[in-house]
């Protein structure tokens, strides 16, 4: 049994939930979102709770069911709080400037790198702060990841573009190493 999807996620204030041929709508104040649900799982909406409950017992079901329970739990909090992820740019000459809704990073090429803003997503930049905003959890992630994909940070100098909770492990260089 799934422990995570035996647990009901609570519909906060603000929020209107609707369910409707293996399909959860998810509305708040900052947005709209939906799931598509398999048809293993039951919903049921009551009380301010949605329940999942699977249909049958199998490894696939199981697996689906605390995922579909977990995802949704995640569509009610982007809806009302948001999500965010933040990036560090360290290197000499690196920055990250925002022009319109798309955001342009000089991390040592000979031309600017534009990343282009999905719907949904919006680009802060503060000194050397990339703070990547949203309210579906897995695009603000992968939007965040195409942003570090473009200059990944090196283990010498630590040059590049990292998340901010992430820690890069150094090298020591050829000069420790020949002595």
């Amino acid at each position: 049994m799934s422990r995570i999807g035996k647990q009901p996620v609570i519909i906060v204030p603000g929020v209107e939930v609707k369910e409707s041929e293996g399909r959860i709508d998810v509305k708040g104040p900052k947005g709209q979102l939906f799931l598509e649900v398999p048809s293993e799982l039951k919903i049921e909406i009551k009380d301010n709770e949605i329940t999942l409950s699977p249909l049958k017992e199998d490894k696939r079901t199981k697996s689906l069911w605390g995922l579909m329970r977990t995802l949704t739990a995640n569509m009610i909090e982007g809806v009302t709080k948001g999500f965010e992820k933040r990036l560090e740019i360290n290197g000499v000459g690196f920055k990250a400037r925002v022009e319109g809704k798309d955001l342009f990073l000089d991390v040592g090429y000979s031309h600017p790198v534009k990343v282009d803003a999905e719907e949904g997503i919006e680009f802060k930049v503060e000194k050397n702060i990339i703070i990547v905003t949203g309210i579906d959890k897995e695009l603000v992630g992968q939007v965040a990841a195409k942003i570090r994909r473009v200059k990944k940070p090196e283990p010498y100098k630590g040059k590049g573009i990292k998340y901010i909770d992430e820690v890069i492990k150094r090298k020591l260089g050829k000069k420790a190493a020949g002595g």
